[in-house]
């Protein structure tokens, strides 16, 4: 499978969207599949526990680390529900949701989430891009929306805007693409092309009613709990990602390199080490996610361990493998550029930095208890 992934990867690095001629095929389709409720995925094409199993966070991870392996590109760049899924799970009603994975299900469909800002990153209470009502009904949309992948080639996505001021006056709405006034354009990136990485303008683009995601819900599980909970669940796989083409970049290595002198040998163990630890933190985030348990800080501390690992490992594999290698070795190469992407998406090393700090801080912070001492000294629990 790997071998047909790179195959697919290097041809969506130059032309990212060429990933309709590979539809058709079993690599590319299941990864999909994991990220439908039940009702909407295709019967009888996969093992049915198979694709259950992909559906949780853990095999979401699992599946998403053996795909990158392959090439993540291949994985950013097929249509599918994506993060945008997952805030339509999080807060739609039942219409909505019915809308979106049908859209989904007739035919292939790119799809996108909208947070990110121009100056404002990923900073959800600081919002710019605005909801206001329209004259006779409705809402209109007015704004811009950076980094969004697949933006520009998206015909449906999930964009977060400010209704009124404060945290509870985000909403989160579905927009057609195809409206009046929206506008994509793609931006110029060095790796991970499959991603289609855009920006997007709002111009007075009409909002209906039923397309506000949650209205139903009181204004603390609307928008921005729709972020936070997709934001928290998916950035585990943005770490699968990162560990997938360390070890991928790792065996490329011993596998061209086979007998090294014992110092890079070393170096290599290190760098393997390393992999298989922060492989162990992931899926253990991931599971305690599945099992209700949410670690922001643990979660994102992951996530910037495996960039930094990925990052760490290409660059000692071109080291070792020579001056010339990544002319010679165009995966190598491309995957160089690929890793560093890893760093910028779903928050920065600084963001989960300051997260672990902050919690740090109120766990000092946080009054401990003294165990009453029996009488011969021994702790009463």
């Amino acid at each position: 499978m790997a071998g047909r992934l790179r195959e697919i990867g290097m041809r969506l690095d130059q032309d990212p969207d060429a990933i309709t001629e590979f539809l058709h095929e079993p690599e590319v389709r299941f990864p999909v599949q994991g990220m439908l409720p039940p009702e909407y995925r295709s019967a009888g094409e996969f093992p049915e526990r198979l694709v259950e199993v992909s559906g949780t966070v853990l095999g979401q991870v699992v599946a998403t680390e053996q795909v990158s392996y392959g090439d993540p590109n291949v994985l950013l760049a097929s249509p599918g529900p994506s993060l945008s899924g997952g805030a339509v799970q999080a807060l739609a009603d039942e219409q909505q949701r019915k809308r979106y994975f049908g859209r989904l299900t007739s035919g292939p469909t790119h799809t996108f989430f909208a947070l990110t800002e121009p100056g404002k990153g990923s900073a959800a209470t600081e919002l710019e891009t605005t909801l206001t009502p329209a004259p006779g009904g409705g809402w209109l949309l007015n704004g811009v929306k950076c980094y969004i992948g697949n933006g520009a080639r998206a015909q449906l996505g999930v964009v977060f805007c400010r209704r009124a001021p404060g945290p509870w006056g985000i909403e989160a709405v579905l927009l057609d693409t195809s409206s009046p006034g929206f506008s994509g354009e793609l931006l110029p990136t060095v790796g991970l092309r499959g991603a289609r990485i855009s920006r997007l303008r709002f111009k007075d683009v009409a909002v209906a009613d039923e397309d506000v995601l949650g209205a139903q819900r009181s204004p603390s599980r609307r928008g921005l709990y729709g972020a936070t909970y997709i934001l928290y669940r998916f950035r585990p796989g943005i770490a699968a990602m990162a560990i997938g083409c360390a070890q991928a970049a790792c065996d490329y290595l011993v596998a061209h390199r086979p007998s090294l002198p014992r110092r890079d040998r070393h170096r290599l163990d290190g760098i393997l080490d390393r992999i298989a630890a922060v492989r162990h933190r992931t899926y253990a985030v991931a599971r305690d996610i599945d099992a209700g348990v949410v670690d922001v800080a643990g979660i994102g501390a992951v996530k910037a361990r495996a960039a930094r690992v990925a990052e760490d490992a290409t660059r000692l594999v071109a080291e070792l493998l020579g001056p010339a290698c990544l002319i010679e070795h165009p995966w190598v190469e491309k995957t160089y550029r690929d890793v560093r992407a890893f760093e910028l998406m779903e928050g920065t090393t600084n963001l989960h930095a300051m997260s672990v700090f902050h919690r740090l801080l109120r766990d000092r912070a946080a009054p401990q208890s003294v165990p009453e001492q029996a009488v011969d000294g021994a702790a009463r629990h």
